[in-house]
């Protein structure tokens, strides 16, 4: 007998997007009760038990409506234009929240005024059709689909949990945060797009960063920017997200080992990257006028970068920091010592390893 595991894959991409259907359905159940309340004219719904009834109601079925929106119509239309992907989501989540009227309206009759089900089906059709109630409804349900949707698409340019941060201006004051930074670009680019050619070489960038940012948000990373092929990410600091970053770098190299042959038959070149991790201070803070974000400054920041790059003076794949390994304790065999390294823009040496695994 299979586990509830193996139904579900509750891995940390689809736990935060379990987060988020939650969260909507909480939204639309609450902004439902305050239209009810804020009513003038009499409803159906004057009394508590009626109330209560609508409210449990609509948040179960707005969690399949969530789930809808967030799993399988936000992949479905992502060949379109933004607008004409919002339309088409919103036209198929207006049959489904008028299914869903029909279904709390029934029940309301059925359970509440204690009536048949044909005497509901009767009486909701009365309501449903008057071209004021249907023009009403409409509107508000495509308003309220176009603003949810607006805010998934605002919340996804961001990794999980930034764009909360700016929402509730956490870092408007820069704050110094001790986090373990990571680096990661690719290996042989330049000789890579000389081959492919410009647009080529950018649909090979787009589907090696699908793959190394996907184990990435796998394992809690924040990731801070792309830049080309260049990916900056970071983790707060600890020895829980030291072993997260260390998971996030083997499976990103899985994950790119499984699809070999796709890269191969697409574009005639695997790809292999280069990594290098630092833990230190970083200032975070809030920047930009019109568009808004969360930087990362600090020494911790230019010592990350330059040991990326001593990857290619030193022949290695992955390189970490003393700092690093001391936080990730690793054994003796996982890692070579490569001594002290004069980085670019270094006044001092650094002492780097580079990992084994």
């Amino acid at each position: 007998m299979k586990s509830l595991k193996q139904y579900f894959n509750f891995s940390f991409v689809n736990r935060y997007r379990f987060k988020l259907i939650f969260y909507i359905s909480l939204f639309w159940t609450c902004l439902d009760f305050v239209v009810l309340l804020t009513r003038s004219e009499p409803t159906y719904y004057s009394f508590a038990s009626a109330i209560a009834l609508r409210s449990f109601l609509l948040f179960v079925m707005s969690l399949g409506i969530g789930y809808l929106l967030v799993f399988k119509l936000r992949k479905l239309f992502t060949r379109h234009s933004l607008w004409l992907s919002f339309l088409l989501r919103s036209l198929i989540l207006l049959v489904a929240a008028y299914i869903v009227n029909y279904l709390i309206h029934a029940a309301h009759i059925v359970f509440i005024l204690d009536l048949g089900v044909v005497e509901a089906f009767h009486r909701y059709g009365q309501d449903a059709f008057q071209p004021d109630w249907l023009t009403q409804k409409i509107i508000y349900w495509m308003g309220l689909f176009f603003m949810t949707q607006l805010v998934l698409e605002i919340n996804e340019k961001y990794s999980p949990g930034v764009f909360m941060d700016i929402l509730i201006g956490k870092y408007i004051e820069p704050k110094i945060e001790k986090r373990i930074v990571m680096f990661l670009d690719l290996k042989d680019s330049t000789p890579i797009a000389e081959k492919l050619g410009h647009q080529q070489y950018f649909k090979f960038i787009r589907d090696f960063i699908h793959q190394i940012s996907h184990a990435i948000i796998e394992h809690g990373g924040n990731i801070y920017q792309y830049v080309g092929d260049e990916v900056v990410v970071s983790w707060v600091n600890n020895k829980k997200n030291a072993k997260r970053c260390m998971a996030a770098l083997i499976e990103a190299r899985k994950n790119l080992q499984k699809h070999n042959e796709d890269f191969r038959r697409k574009y005639g070149v695997i790809p292999e990257f280069r990594v290098g991790i630092h833990v230190g201070d970083v200032t975070v803070g809030e920047i930009g006028v019109i568009k808004k974000d969360i930087a990362m400054s600090g020494d911790t920041m230019n010592t990350t970068a330059r040991i990326r790059s001593a990857c290619s003076e030193l022949n290695q794949k992955y390189i970490i920091s003393e700092e690093m390994r001391e936080l990730i304790d690793l054994k003796a065999w996982q890692t070579e010592a490569l001594g002290m390294v004069e980085l670019k823009g270094k006044g001092n040496g650094l002492e780097l390893f580079s990992l084994k695994i």
